[in-house]
């Protein structure tokens, strides 16, 4: 009895060891990572001596990594580009660092990923053109770098994205209509760019959005009325564009923005009694009222 109960023991010891391993390749391209963004300076390193499992933030599931979290860590320096081809990865979290360069084109190789942060770093360069190829994707944060050139028209393609943070870069171009074919969009942050042009009527069509920041842009023309009336819609910040003016209570056609919890837009200095709704304070540091940045993965 004793016997086949520590038979029973040492092989599910054997196979959970096993399932912990990775193999080569992902270990190289892991310790590739580690020294290309200055591993020895994070606030909790690695330790080669030690199974990859117990290296903080890296998660296995059957040999293979899934997850790479290292939210608020100290990394720096710059993503290799051999991270895409970690190809069972689902979470890439590395918000809250100082990582710079360029965002590697083959990210988008990452076609697990469901969770992709990279708010809040040094981050130079455009989004990759082909980031619709990320057909899984959940949550794209890139918050809060220096990143430069048009949205791409290709996010178009994500109809799982829930959560869509590109506020405080230095985007430019117009809004793409194609935005609106993000079925399951929840969230769109755009805060603080040099985005022009109106904003598409297709935004319309994001019947899930609760949460819309365009402010501090370069917006310009009618607000469209459909987006107003959106049926989630309860956080909408306008503010400081060149957006026409228009009566708060009513808009010409029956529309009314009663429903929503915040709403802010200056209208060129007119005052459209704002004190109809809830205040709330707006933090520059994550941009918008309430949106919250801890280490989530999901």
């Amino acid at each position: 009895m004793h016997k086949r109960f520590y038979l029973v023991l040492f092989l599910i010891c054997t196979t959970t060891t096993l399932l912990a391993r990775v193999s080569k390749k992902e270990k190289e391209i892991l310790i590739d990572f580690y020294k290309s963004t200055l591993g020895e300076t994070w606030t909790i390193n690695w330790d080669f001596s030690k199974p990859v499992s117990t290296w903080h933030g890296v998660e296995i599931k059957n040999g293979k990594v899934v997850s790479l979290s290292l939210f608020n860590n100290n990394l720096g320096g710059t993503l290799p580009a051999s991270l895409g081809r970690l190809g069972h990865l689902e979470v890439l979290n590395l918000a809250f660092n100082h990582i710079g360069g360029d965002i590697p084109e083959n990210i988008v190789l990452l076609k697990k990923l469901k969770v992709l942060r990279l708010g809040k770093n040094h981050f130079t360069g455009t989004i990759p053109k082909a980031i619709g190829n990320l057909s899984n994707l959940v949550v794209l944060d890139m918050f809060a770098n220096t990143l430069s050139g048009e949205i791409p028209k290709d996010l178009g393609k994500l109809k799982r994205m829930k959560w869509l943070y590109l506020s405080y870069n230095e985007l430019k171009g117009t809004l793409p209509e194609e935005l609106g074919n993000m079925e399951s969009l929840e969230r769109l942050e755009l805060a603080g760019n040099r985005i022009k042009g109106s904003i598409p009527l297709d935004m319309a069509k994001l019947k899930n959005l609760n949460t819309l920041i365009l402010a501090e842009n370069k917006f310009s023309g009618r607000i469209p009325e459909d987006i107003l009336s959106l049926p989630q819609l309860g956080q909408l910040q306008l503010q400081h564009n060149f957006l026409d003016t228009f009566d708060l209570k009513d808009t010409g056609t029956g529309t009314t923005v009663g429903h929503l919890a915040l709403f802010d837009f200056d209208g060129n200095g007119q005052d459209y009694k704002r004190r109809d709704f809830k205040r709330f304070n707006v933090n520059m540091e994550i941009g918008t009222a309430d949106t919250k940045f801890e280490d989530m993965d999901d």
